[in-house]
């Protein structure tokens, strides 16, 4: 199924909401009473050994569950679900997972970037046809002249002419990622690896996507230099991937303007949220182009 947004594309804002119907969705299936384990674009809750996933989705819940099983199914390490618990309540999607529990030990980053090719040797027919596979270019988050236009009065001059000059810099990059494209899993991060003890395990997969592979390096190339992260993890990961992209002149302009995205949505953040304008303020020290501007944190 391709069409124009991603399976999930916005957050779960009614936190009270979300909460009744997780409680709703454990009665259902007889599950332990859920507990907020963390709130993103979904609300995860535990119940025992089963994680609910609550969120606003653009496909039905169950096609999540059709697409990890089929990702299962070729190979790929993923969470598996719990088959017959997954269902659509008051406008959310609802699903249960198994609860894997993260082991204390670095990810192991060639086995990610094995992952990742696996994923990008799928065929689009071989998963679900209900799930969501658009290009990236549909992504609001990189509609960057209009979030650009919405938070320029917040940004100083300095920062505002850096991010300016990368979005400028980088226009192509729509046409380019339609080129040679490959199913991606369209957000590959630390945060969306779960070390197991049976090795990584790539998770959310609301992005997926229909991309140019550098979509799935981009992230990775700079988060030694801008996230504070070790100057390894691309290097190990292209090396479990089977080839480097950190050369690749797509995979640096999606790295750039994935970080220009990155602080963009901060700063919209922070017009609410206090802690979320601090961190702004500290990506902007970058697009200001300050020699002293700290690394980023995820949050």
């Amino acid at each position: 199924m391709t069409t124009s947004r991603p399976y999930v594309d916005r957050g779960v804002t009614d936190h009270e909401a979300a909460h009744a119907v997780a409680r709703t969705a454990a009665d259902r299936w007889d599950l332990e009473r859920p507990l907020l384990l963390r709130r993103g674009m979904n609300a995860i809750y535990a119940c025992g050994d089963v994680v609910l996933r609550v969120g606003r989705a653009s496909a039905p819940a169950l096609a999540s569950h059709d697409l990890v099983n089929a990702l299962i199914e070729h190979g790929v390490p993923t969470v598996p679900p719990i088959d017959g618990l997954a269902a659509d309540l008051d406008g959310f999607a609802v699903t249960a997972w198994d609860r894997v529990e993260s082991v204390a030990r670095p990810i192991a980053w060639d086995a990610v970037g094995a992952a990742v090719a696996l994923v990008h040797g799928l065929e689009r027919a071989e998963l679900s046809e209900a799930y969501p596979t658009p290009s990236p270019t549909v992504f609001p988050w990189w509609d960057f002249d209009g979030l650009l236009e919405s938070v320029s009065a917040h940004v100083d001059t300095a920062a505002l002419a850096g991010l300016t000059r990368a979005i400028e810099d980088d226009r192509g990059w729509r046409e380019s990622v339609l080129v040679d494209t490959v199913v991606c899993h369209g957000d590959v991060h630390p945060g969306n690896v779960l070390m197991s003890a049976n090795g990584p395990l790539l998770i959310d997969w609301d992005l997926m996507c229909v991309s140019n592979p550098a979509w799935d390096h981009a992230m990775l190339t700079t988060y030694a230099d801008r996230w504070g992260g070790d100057a390894g993890v691309y290097d190990a990961f292209a090396a479990g991937y089977g080839r480097s992209l950190a050369d690749d002149p797509l995979t640096l302009t999606l790295a750039e303007l994935r970080n220009v995205a990155a602080t963009l949505m901060r700063v919209m953040a922070g017009l609410t949220d206090p802690a979320a304008m601090a961190e702004a303020e500290r990506r902007l020290r970058y697009w200001a182009g300050h020699d002293d501007a700290p690394a980023w944190r995820a949050q």
